[in-house]
């Protein structure tokens, strides 16, 4: 019979009877493999996001490294943790030494104080619980930090559940793990805490007024037991391991801490290796990857790793094997989709009314835990929120139920949203559908709301407006996120998304065009960096491109604000344009300025991006031998079909990396009613006859105006390219007069 199962065999009691054998200066072997082998068999299965969806993965298998550095000294941030992340993101090159995991009780170079508690900060879903997990499976694997003999995990949210407790350290640790207790008595050991989530804590932690305690047999509570933990009254020998959010990091005091560290979530490399473990299908992997690269916003957010499950859920339930299905490209897609993949599986695991998701939604989406800052759900707290427990573990697919069921352990039911802009998107959700539904009876909560001012809206543009400011009021940005879901929830593409989760919810078609002003003029009047670049992200949301133009014709002054791409600011440029050359635009003059060199930070097709509007304002235009690509065609096309558009010729030749995708982009723009140009040079542009084919079409389109096209120096054309020009030339709907 093997050792393991003889341990099974025998009680946790025995071994305990069986630790008066131990002799001064020796471990026993049996106790120590039995904690191991519970930790190991706890802890060696990796559950993102869902508790009790679908089959748990090895924790080997998709277990990334995360990045961790030294932490300074447990300041406290009080920003909202978006803004966190998204500028750490920007510097990935910033100060603090990076850290193994496995090593941070190991002094660093030229420390020689021994590290007896160590405080890690990491803002919500950065993988600080996962790297706890990490930490304790390795040493239960043997395979590191062998010089520790027992590990006792204790997160705060269990923690909580005993607040009402007054007992010894001898017997608070029965209720976790029975039959351990002698350790505590005797100097063989080696002991570590670990205090996962100190920002769930409820419990007062008052250093300052707690009583002294410093036997392990004498009751007290569980705060005072903590405390004296912490300070080193109680155990001084044992090691102290305390993750938290940054925001409560001031709870335990400098003194008390040895060393502070900082997990700082996926580098860009090692948010590549997560989706490769992550989608098994390599190909969809590749192009996930490739297309959240070109959408900063979603990629900064990757940071997070619960966000790469997220994103990872959407696109693998999404996608087809074709590739022909867009992936989201914003944070108000990406969340949308993945309230209808929650809500899809709790259909599938349980047999509940469909028309109880949109009630669920409002009860999950009630402002108040949002205001409170709330992370962690008991029993009181889904009942002040109108939601019962029963309904709370149906709607599992959104809301975890961490239920543990371990021999030993405290028993209670925790619930926590999968992540804090789950929280965020679903707040947003709640006060739109507030507002699209006005003649229905809406929770009593809103009239108390710190954001009952949002439900007085008449407008969706009054909403808007209001939500914009409320967020600009918050000093440390607690309501970006949210606005930014607010402001995304407006387009008609994301609410045909909701309309089948939420059939009864009206659509609000009004035009996005107000807002867009509103949140650009907004810009413009904001002194700080951060608040600009949040509201450019809102302008992302709103599918608009993130380039903030003014000009002062009175003395012939563009000026441009652009979040510059690289770095966590904004930059306000200046062009001087006479007053003739608002009539003909010339790139060239532009790529280099007197103030900076243009080139240098931004390549051709970011160049004409911030000069769009100006484009727009030209009636012609020379964009020639600027080595722009198709992203610059798409610009164009927006400016090409927006209502001020006043251009009427446009000069692209001689851009060799436009090719066909370039042009295919801008005959749909040249079949689009407010396109008004009639004269196009593509001479040189690396066509073929695809390009024929599509400007077949738009010329043979009822809006089209175009009576010039240069298509000159294009030798892939041939002979059936032209086949399909001269096709068009004949028909009754063709204005075309030049054709080169």
């Amino acid at each position: 019979m093997t050792l393991l199962a003889k341990l099974k065999k025998r009680s946790l009691s025995t071994l305990v009877h069986g630790a008066e054998r131990y002799h001064h200066g020796s471990v026993n072997v049996e106790m120590l493999q039995f904690h191991k082998s519970h930790l190991e068999k706890r802890f060696q299965c990796l559950t993102e996001g869902i508790t009790k969806q679908g089959n748990p993965t090895l924790l080997s298998k998709i277990y990334t490294e995360l990045y961790i550095t030294e932490g300074g000294r447990g300041e406290v941030n009080d920003e909202h943790e978006v803004r966190q992340i998204e500028r750490a993101s920007w510097s990935e090159a910033a100060s603090g030494r990076p850290i193994n995991c496995s090593d941070i009780f190991k002094p660093l170079r030229g420390q020689d104080k021994p590290i007896r508690t160590v405080l890690t900060k990491g803002v919500a879903g950065i993988g600080k619980t996962v790297s706890v997990q990490k930490f304790i499976l390795d040493w239960a694997e043997s395979k590191a930090n062998q010089d520790v003999h027992f590990i006792f995990p204790l997160p705060f949210r269990e923690l909580n559940l005993m607040k009402e407790n007054k007992l010894s350290l001898m017997d608070f640790m029965k209720h976790f793990f029975s039959g351990n207790q002698a350790i505590f008595t005797s100097s063989t050991y080696r002991v570590m805490f670990i205090f996962d989530g100190l920002d769930e804590c409820r419990l007062p932690l008052d250093f300052r007024s707690n009583p002294r305690c410093c036997d392990v047999t004498e009751p007290a509570s569980v705060d005072v037991l903590l405390t004296n933990l912490i300070k080193g009254n109680l155990l001084p020998s044992a090691l102290l391991w305390i993750t938290t959010r940054p925001a409560a990091a001031n709870q335990i005091p400098p003194e008390c801490v040895d060393q502070v560290t900082e997990i700082r979530g996926f580098s860009d490399p090692q948010k590549e290796e997560y989706f490769r473990k992550r989608i098994s299908d390599e190909n969809l992997a590749s192009r996930t990857i490739t297309h959240l690269k070109s959408s900063r916003s979603l990629y900064i957010m990757c940071h997070i790793p619960v966000f790469s499950w997220i994103t990872a859920t959407v696109v693998e339930r999404t996608s087809d094997e074709s590739g022909s299905v867009e992936m989201p490209k914003t944070m108000t897609q990406m969340y949308t989709h993945f309230l209808i993949i929650q809500t899809c599986i709790k259909n599938e695991k349980y047999t509940v009314r469909k028309e109880r998701d949109e009630e669920m939604i409002f009860k999950l989406g009630n402002l108040q835990p949002l205001e409170k800052d709330n992370l962690i759900f008991y029993e009181t707290d889904l009942r002040e929120c109108g939601i019962d427990v029963t309904e709370a573990s149906v709607y599992s697919g959104v809301c975890t139920q961490i239920f543990r069921e371990e021999s030993g352990l405290y028993q209670g039911i925790v619930f926590s949203f999968v992540h804090l802009s789950i929280q965020e998107f679903l707040a947003a959700l709640y006060v739109f559908l507030c507002f699209s539904n006005k003649e229905r009876n809406m929770p009593d909560q809103q009239q108390t709301s710190q954001l009952s001012a949002l439900f007085r809206a008449a407008t969706l543009h009054d909403l808007h407006k209001t939500a914009v400011d409320l967020a600009l009021q918050s000093k440390n940005g607690h309501l970006d996120l949210f606005l930014r879901f607010l402001l995304g929830l407006s387009l008609e593409s994301n609410q045909n998304l909701l309309s089948h989760l939420l059939p009864q919810t009206r659509s609000q078609s009004q035009s996005s065009e107000q807002t867009v002003q509103c949140v650009k003029q907004k810009i413009r009047d904001q002194n700080t960096s951060d608040r600009k670049i949040n509201l450019f992200y809102c302008l992302n949301e709103l599918n608009h491109h993130a380039v903030v133009e003014d000009i002062d014709r009175s003395s012939g002054t563009l000026y441009v604000i652009m979040l510059l791409p690289g770095e966590w600011r904004t930059s306000r440029f200046e062009f001087k344009i006479p007053e003739e050359q608002l009539d003909e635009f010339d790139l060239q003059k532009y790529m280099k300025t007197p103030e900076e060199d243009l080139t240098e930070l931004l390549s051709p097709d970011d160049v004409l991006q911030k000069l769009v509007p100006v484009v727009a304002f030209s009636t012609s235009a020379t964009l020639s031998y600027c080595n722009l690509t198709e992203k610059s065609c798409s610009q164009l096309a927006s400016a090409l079909t927006s209502h001020s558009s006043s251009l009427t010729q446009l000069g692209l030749g001689y851009n060799e990396m436009l090719g066909d995708s370039g042009v295919k982009l801008l005959c749909s723009a040249l079949s689009h009613q407010n396109c008004k140009l009639e004269q196009l040079w593509l001479g040189n542009c690396n066509l073929t006859k695809k390009s024929c084919s599509y400007l077949a079409s738009a010329l043979t389109s009822h809006s089209s105006s175009l009576t010039l096209l240069d298509l000159g120096s294009n030798k892939l054309l041939g002979d059936s390219g032209v086949k399909l020009l001269c096709s068009a030339l004949s028909h009754q709907n063709c204005k075309l007069e030049q054709l080169w």
